[in-house]
């Protein structure tokens, strides 16, 4: 499905990824770790188009996403949920869903199954998107990706100083969506949550895929992640 072959990715003058070669299955899950500053966001902005490879390539089955300018990366069904979110703080949640429709002209038939899987946001439509709580901003955000109706969906910290309970429901889409098909490439610092959801683990080091493997070898091993991350796994 997608296909990451090789890519060299530099800011400025300076090598940020070095020849990272990897692919997503449809429907699978792909969990990125590493310690901060290996590269993690940077590939997921060279995935989605922000960042151009100097050398190597992305495709997406038989579309070279490398030679396409940014804004038509994400009509070939690419979803991203940056760090942060970086939602329309002004807008309301309605305008911020129509935002993410508009991308691939998709209608109300997209905003209701994407409603359906967050409905607190049908409550929350007239809200303006700045006022909701950091766990429903993140749920926000998952949403606005989804009115583009992805086949592969990228998501960046999207955990990050939640609750529980909304990191719960976050990791709980994040399985739905397996289901549905669509696949995820996830750059999560909790490990917990990446054992729980992903598929393969990809520990990235220093602008590189040091290693490639499932979470049952990280658990049957738990010393590759203090050699790459630096933390240990509870039992």
């Amino acid at each position: 499905m997608l296909k990451v072959d090789a890519i060299n990715v530099f800011y400025g003058s300076v090598q940020v990824l070095r020849d990272v070669t990897f692919d997503l299955n449809p429907g699978e899950i792909l969990c990125l770790l590493g310690r901060n500053g290996a590269g993690k966001t940077t590939i997921l902005k060279s995935v989605i188009g922000q960042m151009k490879p100097r050398t190597g390539r992305i495709s997406l089955e038989d579309i070279d996403l490398t030679a396409l300018p940014p804004h038509e990366v994400p009509k070939q069904g690419i979803g991203y949920v940056p760090q942060g979110r970086r939602l329309f703080a002004e807008l309301s949640v309605e305008e911020n869903l129509q935002m993410g429709l508009l991308a691939r002209r998709r209608g109300g038939d997209v905003r209701a199954r994407v409603l359906d899987l967050f409905p607190v946001l049908r409550e929350r439509l007239g809200q303006r998107a700045g006022t909701l709580s950091g766990g429903e901003q993140q749920m926000l955000a998952t949403a606005r990706a989804l009115c583009l109706e992805p086949r592969i969906l990228l998501l960046d910290e999207p955990t990050e100083g939640l609750m529980p309970i909304m990191i719960a429901k976050i990791l709980e889409i994040v399985g739905t969506l397996r289901e549905m098909g669509v696949a995820t490439i996830l750059v999560e610092q909790r490990v917990e949550s990446a054992l729980h959801v992903a598929d393969r683990i990809a520990f990235i080091e220093n602008g590189r895929v040091a290693e490639v493997m499932t979470p049952d070898r990280l658990r049957d091993d738990p010393r590759l992640l203090h050699q790459y991350v630096g933390v240990g796994v509870k039992g």
